[in-house]
C-alpha cells in the first residue's frame, strides 16, 4: 500500500465553512447533561455517514464510533464533550440558543465539531493502522456522578480498548490556533459543599426572641476565608469560594434558615482532605457559636487531572508538526478549574489539552451568557486530532 501523508492543516481549511454549519446547529440546540439526545442523534448519524460502527446508549446519550484499518493492534481513544449549561444566553446572532436557560457557554458545541471534523478526515485518509475509538460523551458539566464516571463504570474501556486516550479544551485569553499542555498535574480536583444553617424566624424588631441564621451564615463566610490563608501550607494551591448565600423573604422577618453554597479546589490528596476536615469543623464550631444548627452534604467531585508524561510529549510533538514551535506552549501554569475527563485519566494514559479561544474581551469568558467558541479553530483542532491518531497508529512510521 502507497504511503499517504498525515494530515496537515491545509487539508482541513476548505471544510471550514462545513465545520461551522455543523457548531452552528449543535450551538443553537443546546441540551443539558443526561439529555443531550438530538445531539446524540446528531453524532451519530455523521458516524454511520463516515462509515465508523457505531455504539449508543453508554451512559444513557454517550456515542462511541470505531474504525479499524489494516492489521494494526494498537488503539487511541479521542474524546469530546455533548452537554451544554444552564444559562440563558446574552447573544443575539443568528446561531444563538433558541431554547431559553440553555447555551453552550464553554464551547462543547466546537469540541464535538472539531471531533467529528477528523472523523470524517481520518475515515476518508486511512492514513493509520489500528483501531481509532471516539468518545462523545455526555454530562461534562454536571460536577459529579459525571458522563466520563459513568461511561466508566459502563465498561467503556472494556468494550472499546484504549492504548491511549486524549481530549481537548478551549481557552478564552489565548491566541487562537494556539495550543497549551503541562505533563503532571494540571487541573484541580473540585468539589461541592451545601450548608444549611437552621435558626429560629422572627420579627426583626425582636432579634433576641429568635436565632439569626444570616448572622450565623456570614460570619462562616468570612470564617472560611482563613481555611486557606491560616491552614493550607503557603506552597500549595487550594482555593475555597462561597457562590452561593440564600436566606429570607422580606427585611422585617429574621428567616428560619440560610443555605450557602461553596466550591473547593485543591491538587494535593493531603490538602484536598484537610479541606474537608477544617470546613466540617470550622461550620458547626460557628453555628454552635450562635445557637444554631448545621448540617453539611459535603459532594467528592471530580479528580485531578494528571497528564502522563510519555503521550504528553507526544502530543506537543504533533502539535509542533501541524502549527509551527511558536504556537505551543508546553509547559502552561496549572489551572484551579476541574474537568471530567480526568477520570479517564486514572484508567489509561493520556492527555489533557488546551486550545487558545481567542480575546476574553466583553464578557467572552467559559461559562459566561455572551461566550461563543471561535471558528478559527474548527480546522485547526479537527486537524491536530487526524494527525494525532495517524502518528499515533503509525509509530513505526
Amino acid at each position: 500500500m502507497p504511503f499517504k501523508p498525515f494530515t496537515s492543516l491545509i487539508d482541513l481549511v476548505p471544510h471550514e465553512a462545513d465545520l461551522a454549519r455543523l457548531r452552528y446547529q449543535l450551538h443553537s440546540h443546546p441540551e443539558l447533561a443526561f439529555s443531550e439526545n438530538q445531539t446524540s442523534d446528531l453524532v451519530a448519524a455523521h458516524l454511520r455517514d463516515y462509515g465508523y460502527e457505531v455504539h449508543r446508549g453508554i451512559a444513557e446519550t454517550g456515542v462511541v464510533g470505531t474504525l479499524s484499518i489494516g492489521d494494526g493492534c494498537r488503539t487511541i481513544g479521542i474524546r469530546a464533550d455533548l452537554d451544554a449549561l444552564p444559562i440563558c444566553e446574552a447573544n443575539t446572532f443568528a446561531h444563538a440558543s433558541k431554547h431559553p436557560g440553555r447555551m453552550h457557554a464553554c464551547g462543547h458545541d466546537g469540541h464535538t465539531a472539531m471531533l467529528l471534523g477528523a472523523a470524517k478526515q481520518l475515515a476518508q485518509n486511512r492514513c493509520f493502522n489500528g483501531t481509532v475509538n471516539l468518545i462523545f460523551q455526555p454530562a461534562e458539566e454536571r460536577g459529579f456522578d459525571s458522563g466520563a464516571k459513568q461511561m466508566i463504570a459502563e465498561g467503556l474501556f472494556e468494550r472499546f480498548p484504549c492504548d491511549a486516550v486524549f481530549a481537548m479544551h478551549n481557552h478564552p485569553g489565548k491566541p487562537a490556533g494556539t495550543f497549551m499542555f503541562r505533563s503532571g498535574a494540571f487541573m484541580a480536583a473540585g468539589d461541592r459543599v451545601f450548608i444549611k444553617i437552621v435558626g429560629q424566624g422572627g420579627h426583626a424588631a425582636r432579634p433576641h426572641l429568635a436565632h439569626d441564621p444570616v448572622v450565623a451564615a456570614s460570619s462562616i463566610v468570612m470564617a472560611l476565608q482563613t481555611v486557606v490563608a491560616r491552614n493550607v501550607d503557603p506552597t500549595k494551591s487550594a482555593v475555597v469560594t462561597v457562590g452561593k448565600i440564600a436566606g429570607g423573604d422580606a427585611p422585617n422577618v429574621i428567616p428560619g434558615q440560610v443555605e450557602l453554597s461553596l466550591s473547593v479546589r485543591s491538587f494535593d490528596p493531603e490538602v484536598r482532605d484537610l479541606l474537608k476536615d477544617r470546613i466540617i469543623a470550622l461550620v458547626h464550631a460557628q453555628a454552635k457559636s450562635f445557637d444554631v444548627d448545621a448540617t453539611i452534604d459535603y459532594v467528592e467531585g471530580y479528580p485531578v487531572v494528571r497528564n502522563s508524561d510519555e503521550e504528553t510529549r507526544f502530543a506537543v510533538e504533533v502539535a509542533r508538526e501541524l502549527v509551527g514551535r511558536d504556537a505551543v506552549n508546553d509547559s502552561m501554569d496549572m489551572l484551579m478549574g476541574s474537568e471530567d475527563f480526568a477520570y479517564m485519566l486514572q484508567e489509561r494514559p493520556g492527555c489533557f489539552l488546551r486550545i487558545g479561544n481567542g480575546p476574553a474581551d466583553q464578557g467572552r469568558t467559559l461559562h459566561s451568557p455572551n461566550y461563543d467558541f471561535n471558528n478559527e479553530n474548527l480546522a485547526v483542532g479537527a486537524a491536530f486530532w487526524s494527525r494525532l491518531a495517524e502518528r499515533y497508529l503509525n509509530l513505526d512510521r
